[in-house]
């Protein structure tokens, strides 16, 4: 990897988001909870959520993951209160059709993985930026089991 393609990959938006993720922490009685990991790198992410009616009520994570996880986490982290299942799911899918596909940006409230582009062209970054979608998915699916 060249010294641009670096510069262009960790702009200084993605730097902002990393340093800026929302919901860090547990939640005291969470109904799902769940851990994602990417063998390839190391980078993991747990998430603990509340939920009603099936929306996302309450959410806390754990993101320890490279710049583009944790920039994911973060702008994850600032949309999923609210949410179901189905469109974080759809969130998801987008996101990695974007990264895999050349598939155009995530549609709302997911349009911020835009900053994430430039990240298409190195696949070793792919799972650690959908990890946040996977322990939040995961965590949904423990919490319907309980």
């Amino acid at each position: 990897m060249s010294d641009s393609d670096l510069i262009k990959l960790y702009s200084k938006q993605i730097l902002n988001l990393a340093a800026a993720i929302p919901h860090l922490g547990t939640l005291d009685a969470p109904d799902g909870e769940a851990k994602a990991r990417s063998p390839l790198c190391g980078s993991s992410v747990s998430v603990g959520l509340t939920q009603t009616d099936g929306a996302v009520t309450g959410f806390a994570q754990s993101v320890k993951a490279c710049a583009l996880g944790q920039a994911s986490a973060a702008i994850l982290g600032n949309q999923v209160i609210g949410l179901d299942r189905a469109t974080l799911q759809r969130g998801r899918d987008q996101l990695n059709d974007m990264l895999t596909k050349q598939g155009p940006v995530p549609t709302a409230p997911f349009e911020r993985y835009e900053v994430l582009q430039p990240a298409r062209e190195f696949t070793n970054r792919h799972a650690s930026i959908l990890l946040p979608f996977d322990a939040t998915l995961a965590a949904i699916d423990a919490a319907d089991r309980a």
